[in-house]
């Protein structure tokens, strides 16, 4: 066992040691960003719950969960990633174009089996590229998965899809309930979001690999030193965000019975990295787990639930979204800074 499998962490990521330092340096208690974006969440809840008609009704918190759990999924499949101190920008490629696939391969006469091993293939071939160039030729993760998120979308409508929105076909009714069934009155893609955030939770807190992510994100080059295998790790963790993309991308095309595949044009991606920074998981890496991508998600969803019922505009809503991911920023660069070591690698 390797000296970074020993070293116990907190769900911040940061051994006991360095707990110790911060409590010596700045008090007994420094609230975590995870604290202040919680109680962030309670403090705007109770306003827009008592501000706002029909926002505290129990049809409103089940459609507030449902619009969201798209997103959640997709943030956990990019905490993995930003906790190995990277970002896969590449991710909207991974929701919109396997999953478009799967609906035009069907629409084609192709079985639905058939056609989600080829959706999930594409969708291994898209992590194992973005790894290999981050990993092995040591391309900035910025720049790997934009090019290689481009050049997916450009594929898919190129040569995959006929139309920009694949429709749903009969074929495809077998996957109906990931969209639009319920479980003991929970629409399924809240359970689907809860189901994602389970396995990589005991992904990150139970396994060998899950503890090499924190150490690589953490050090990369202690990592190197302690025998870690960085480079097969860092090609795991955008395999993993891809099939993620993919996961989340058949469930928002059950939920809406079609993939409109120019969804990589919006403006999703950003409320991913929202999400995800939002809820305390550093940029810096090594830092943050599967509860910080729930509060951040119920924080989102809550602030667009409450502009969607104010009838805000798309660009206000943009405008606000942009405000606070950049105030998230700020707030990590403050309470997570990057010191000479960090800086020098995984740089994004």
């Amino acid at each position: 066992m390797t000296k970074a499998e020993k070293s116990p962490r907190g769900e911040s990521g940061r051994s006991p040691s360095a707990a110790r330092v911060r409590r010596a340096r700045g008090g007994l208690f420094r609230p975590s960003q995870q604290t202040i974006v919680f109680a962030l969440f309670l403090v705007l809840f109770l306003i827009f719950s008592l501000s706002l008609h029909g926002f505290l009704t129990p049809d409103n918190m089940l459609t507030l969960l449902q619009n969201v759990a798209v997103l959640g999924i997709l943030g956990l499949g990019m905490a993995v990633v930003v906790i190995g101190r990277g970002i896969d920008l590449s991710l909207i490629a991974a929701l919109a174009v396997p999953p478009g696939l799967v609906l035009q391969m069907v629409q084609n006469g192709h079985t639905l089996s058939l056609a989600l091993i080829a959706a999930f293939a594409l969708g291994l071939a898209l992590g194992l590229v973005n790894g290999w160039l981050i990993a092995y030729a040591e391309v900035p993760s910025l720049f790997a998965t934009l090019a290689s998120g481009l050049f997916l979308a450009g594929l898919g409508q190129a040569a995959l899809f006929k139309l920009d929105v694949v429709q749903w076909s009969p074929g495809m009714n077998a996957l109906t309930i990931l969209g639009q069934g319920r479980v003991a009155g929970v629409p399924v893609p809240i359970v689907m979001f809860g189901f994602a955030a389970i396995v990589l939770a005991l992904f990150l807190r139970q396994t060998r690999l899950g503890s090499f992510v924190y150490a690589i994100g953490d050090n990369p080059n202690a990592a190197r030193i302690a025998g870690l295998p960085a480079r097969p790790v860092v090609v795991l963790q955008y395999v993993m965000a891809s099939l993620v993309g993919v996961f989340a991308g058949i469930v928002l095309a059950a939920s809406v019975n079609s993939m409109p595949t120019r969804i990589y044009n919006s403006t999703l991606i950003y409320d991913v990295i929202l999400v995800v920074v939002l809820g305390g998981i550093g940029l810096s890496g090594g830092r943050g787990g599967i509860v910080n991508v729930i509060i951040g998600t119920l924080l989102i969803g809550t602030m667009l639930n409450a502009m969607t019922i104010m009838d805000l505009s798309y660009s206000a809503q943009n405008l606000i979204k942009g405000l606070v991911l950049l105030i998230a920023i700020m707030t990590d660069s403050f309470l997570n800074p990057r010191n000479e070591e960090t800086a020098q690698q995984g740089d994004i």
